[in-house]
Parts: C-alpha cells; sequence; structure tokens
C-alpha cells in the first residue's frame, strides 16, 4: 500500500507514537484514547501487511519498515500543510454536522420542504472532533454530545438518551429488561468512553469479552444478531444538543435552529423573506380594496327635466 493514499489525520497519529515512542503519552498529547490509538497502528500494520513497531519490545521501537513510513509520513504531512485549504463548494449554503448516534434526516427533510432552493450539506462528526469542528469553521452547527466547551458557543440542549448495557445474547442477565450496577459484579466493563472506537469495544464483548455501557443510540447503531442490550438503572443518561459558533449566528443558522425547535413554517421564516413578502402582501390588500370600491359605486340616476 502506497503511504500516499493513507489518511493525513492516522498519519499524524502514527508519527506521535513513532516520536515519543510511547503510546499513553502519545495518546494523551493528541487527545484520544490510547485504544483508539493503539487501533489506528493495528489497522496501519494490517493494511500495509508488515510491522511498525517491534512486537513486545520495552521501551517502543520501530522497525525498519516503520523508520522509513515515518520519513515518509513527514513529507506527507509538511506537503499537506503547505496546500491551500480546500474551498467549500459555492452551493453549499449551510453545513450541519453530527456526532455518532444523531440521526438528522427528519430535519433534513423538514428543511428540504421549506427552503428547496437552500442546498444543505450534513456532514459526519467524530465525537472526538465535535468542538474542532465548530471552532475551526468545518460546519455552521452540529449536533454534539453533551458536555462539551461552550466558550463562544450557543447551545440548545434537545433529549436525554437512557444508557444500556450491551451483552452477548446467551447472557443471563439478557432475560432481565433493566439491568443495575450491582447485577454486573463480577463483569468485565469494557472502556467504552471513546465513541468513535466503539466498534472494536463491540466486537469484544461479541467476543465474550466482558460487556458495555454505552449510550442507546450508539447500542442501535452497532446492533447485531449475537448481542442485545438492556436499560441501564443507576447510571447517568447522557445529552444530545444543536451547538453553533454565537458570533456565526446568521439567518440560515437561525432557520435551522427554528426547524429543530419545532416552530411552524410561518415563525421560522427567516427576516430576509418575512421582509421580501410583507410590502407585497399590502400592497395586494390596498389594491383590493381600490377595485372593489369603484366597482361597486351605483350611479345616481339622472334627474328628468321637465317638458
Amino acid at each position: 500500500m502506497n503511504p500516499e493514499s493513507i489518511d493525513v489525520t492516522r498519519l499524524r497519529w502514527f508519527v506521535a507514537v513513532a516520536e515519543e515512542l510511547h503510546f499513553a503519552r502519545a495518546a494523551k498529547s493528541l487527545h484520544i484514547s490510547r485504544q483508539k490509538l493503539s487501533h489506528t497502528v493495528i489497522d496501519l500494520e494490517q493494511e500495509l501487511g508488515t510491522k511498525l513497531f517491534v512486537p513486545g519490545a520495552q521501551p517502543t521501537q520501530l522497525t525498519e519498515a516503520g523508520q522509513q513510513l515515518l520519513h515518509d509520513a513527514r513529507e506527507i504531512i509538511t506537503r499537506a500543510e503547505e496546500e491551500p485549504e480546500p474551498v467549500a463548494p459555492e452551493d453549499v449554503a449551510l453545513r450541519v454536522g453530527f456526532v455518532p448516534g444523531v440521526t438528522v434526516s427528519k430535519w433534513t427533510r423538514i428543511w428540504a420542504e421549506r427552503f428547496p432552493d437552500t442546498p444543505l450539506e450534513v456532514i459526519a462528526v467524530p465525537m472526538a472532533e465535535q468542538l474542532a469542528a465548530l471552532r475551526d469553521g468545518r460546519v455552521d452547527a452540529c449536533f454534539v454530545r453533551l458536555p462539551i466547551d461552550r466558550e463562544g458557543l450557543n447551545a440548545i440542549p434537545l433529549y436525554r438518551e437512557l444508557p444500556v448495557v450491551v451483552l452477548p445474547k446467551e447472557h443471563t442477565l439478557s432475560l432481565f429488561e433493566q439491568v443495575g450496577m450491582g447485577d454486573l459484579d463480577g463483569e468485565r466493563i469494557q472502556d467504552s468512553s471513546d465513541i468513535d472506537a466503539i466498534a472494536s469495544t463491540i466486537e469484544l464483548v461479541a467476543a465474550g469479552v466482558g460487556v458495555a455501557i454505552v449510550p442507546h443510540s450508539i447500542a442501535r447503531l452497532y446492533a447485531r444478531r449475537d448481542l442485545v442490550y438492556r436499560t441501564m438503572m443507576g447510571v447517568p443518561d447522557t445529552e444530545i444538543a444543536l451547538a453553533w459558533p454565537a458570533a456565526q449566528t446568521t439567518d440560515l443558522v437561525e432557520d435551522f435552529v427554528g426547524i429543530v425547535r419545532g416552530r411552524s413554517e410561518r415563525s421560522s421564516r427567516s427576516q430576509a423573506q418575512r421582509k421580501k413578502a410583507e410590502p407585497k402582501k399590502s400592497t395586494a390588500k390596498r389594491s383590493t380594496k381600490h377595485v372593489v370600491k369603484n366597482t361597486g359605486a351605483k350611479k345616481k340616476p339622472a334627474k328628468r327635466r321637465g317638458r
């Protein structure tokens, strides 16, 4: 596999490990979980068909293939940083992001009905990048999973999600509708804090290596026949919100917020649309009254002159 075809983000993560020669420190500097970083390196090794790090070496050491990839990756990253940022297509008027587990089809359908001439682009955003996507302008608004640093942002909470425990289908707890933390005593509970790497966690549960507690929508997203999920009691809910930069509250963003809030079509129309429509309405009203007045007037009969 040609390193040029590897996503630049994954190359950056590999370089961080290769330079630190320590997975935990590299993961911390990248603000991602060690598990996600390890899976990324494993995926790269499988795609390249070679080991990048010496198996079992303490401290961590690069193989010859790893040293070559480090050299190539640095050059690729440097070129990527020198290239100009891609310009968003002019026909995209509003960009809305969403994190895993959020279904946006209802709101995009309503948008298409109300604003058929205004394009809307929906963008899947990893949960680890939800704040960065808003800060760097990749999206105009984003459905996020709270908590999130709200400095400089407007955010409206939308709904809460019940937590569920994902279990093998044959597990004894699958017979119950609800499960408490006490019921999981003795069980290995997988770390499911990294929603972006949850597919690997689900695979471990399916392999019989413990259980996982995740938001309900995530369990549905990764549903499989050999697993079941049951409502967890005594575990905090998670909350979904719509967030956008306060300084970038455009008319289009307000229109989308109105749709998400459930406003009617009339109340959610933008100020520009209302101003455009109002003069026509008032002019039509005056014109109608004028026509009715003229056509409805009765002529007085002419006085007859005596002969």
